[in-house]
């Protein structure tokens, strides 16, 4: 009874979008494009789900446990998506854009690893774990949108903008003048931004993960069953276990890089379909002048993205509280503050939480749970810290992560590090509040 419940609830979602979908397209040609995103969230969503794909958990797991296995479907959607992305660009139908190179992708990376950890869950995370019902991911939501919003909005931002990122380089390795020289065409995406920038760092990323964390237990378990020492066979046994340690991450991870490249090539596919490079335009062209900033654009990546558009929905809301939102670069200038039903990149947002509680449903992980007590302030204090964070590295796990990294900016490695420290701290921090409580309980007793 439960599961066939359960079935009519996703069907239902399902049909929901399907239905706006098609109110969409009836209303204007134009809004496919939105659409797209919509779909495209549904399919990350899903996928998400499927795996417990979670950035935070990857990181809080390993160091807190020694459990890699997230790390490994990480660097496998990373390595996939890096490739695709690599061809895409090769035959002019990419769409990243690099992000300022400095040492503000290590800072932001940092406070956002603190808060995602402290929330339980990364930008993606948070999403896809409010669609299974999670109270806590649904209040670090309400932290990244209003801290985002908030801080954007202040002078403090505009000359950080102004006085420091936009004076920054923007590269991606096949850019370079030395690979350019020894690449030239489209060899240099290949050997640049895919084998340099990706494959090479997430192999060393690999071997460091696999003899810190996982060669031990795995030696110990294997020379139970076998006689002789240790070999170089017995090495390669384990880097393949390590690999395989999670089929379930491993196939999330792997979709997810396909997903994201076919998201990418469908995008420049709206553009190039539409003679248009950004959203914003076709809102001009159907009469929404006041979605857009003052260059005419709204916020619309042309992939995977988080944490922007959930800014924009702070901004959104606090406009109808009679604060102007408008009279700073992050809003005025770039991103507008668009009404929520024509916010592309928010739709994809939504599709994601919506393929999340599709998937939870069918699986019968689908449950309302309401925080209580610290869960409440961690939830808060979480989603906060990845907001400052993500506007101050000017992205999030995924947009200055996982799609720097695989497009060829190196500056994502530099988020990543910060990052790596700030769970680090984060789940030391943990260890300490939990040993304290414990002991504070116990002396109770």
């Amino acid at each position: 009874m439960e599961e066939k419940r359960n079935a009519i609830c996703a069907f239902i979602v399902a049909g929901l979008l399907i239905l706006i979908s098609l109110l969409y397209y009836r209303t204007n040609t134009y809004y496919i494009y939105l659409v797209v995103y919509i779909w495209f969230g549904v399919a990350y969503g899903l996928l998400l789900q499927y795996g417990r794909f979670c950035f935070a958990s990857a990181f809080r797991d390993l160091f807190a446990i020694g459990v890699p296995r997230m790390i490994v479907g990480i660097i496998t959607a990373m390595t996939v998506f890096s490739l695709v992305t690599a061809l895409l660009t090769a035959n002019k139908m990419g769409t990243f854009h690099p992000g300022p190179l400095g040492i503000h992708e290590v800072i932001g990376g940092f406070i956002f690893g603190i808060g995602m950890v402290l929330a339980g869950g990364c930008a993606s995370g948070t999403l896809y774990k409010s669609g299974e019902g999670n109270g806590t991911s649904m209040l670090a939501l309400l932290g990244i949108i209003f801290s985002q919003a908030i801080l954007v909005n202040t002078s403090l931002f505009d000359k950080f903008l102004t006085g420091y990122a936009f004076k920054l380089p923007t590269i991606t390795l096949a850019k370079t003048k030395i690979i350019s020289d020894m690449f030239p065409g489209s060899a240099k995406y290949f050997v640049g931004n895919f084998l340099i920038n990706t494959v090479i760092p997430s192999i060393l990323l690999i071997l460091v993960v696999y003899f810190f964390w996982f060669r031990k237990g795995f030696m110990k378990r294997r020379l139970k069953k076998k006689k002789g020492g240790k070999t170089l066979g017995d090495d390669f046994a384990g880097l393949w276990g390590l690999m395989a340690a999670s089929k379930r991450t491993s196939i999330a991870g792997l979709l997810i890089g396909i997903v994201s490249g076919l998201h990418v090539w469908t995008m420049k596919g709206m553009q190039i379909k539409f003679g248009a490079s950004n959203f914003g335009y076709l809102l001009t062209r159907m009469g929404h002048v006041a979605d857009v900033s003052s260059r005419g654009t709204v916020f619309d990546p042309g992939y995977w993205y988080i944490t922007t558009q959930e800014a924009q929905v702070g901004a959104w809301v606090l406009e109808k509280f009679g604060f102007n939102m408008r009279h700073n670069i992050f809003f005025g200038v770039m991103n507008g503050v668009p009404e929520l039903w024509r916010n592309p990149a928010l739709w994809m947002s939504i599709g994601i939480i919506a393929g999340s509680m599709m998937m939870a449903l069918l699986n019968k992980e689908f449950a309302i749970k309401i925080p209580r007590g610290e869960l409440i302030v961690w939830g808060l204090l979480g989603g906060i810290g990845m907001g400052i964070g993500a506007r101050v590295a000017l992205g999030c796990n995924i947009g200055a992560f996982f799609i720097r990294i695989a497009g060829g900016d190196p500056g994502g490695w530099l988020f990543g590090i910060g990052m790596v420290l700030g769970s680090y701290v984060s789940v030391k921090f943990f260890n300490w509040w939990t040993a304290r409580k414990m002991a504070t309980e116990m002396e109770a007793f």
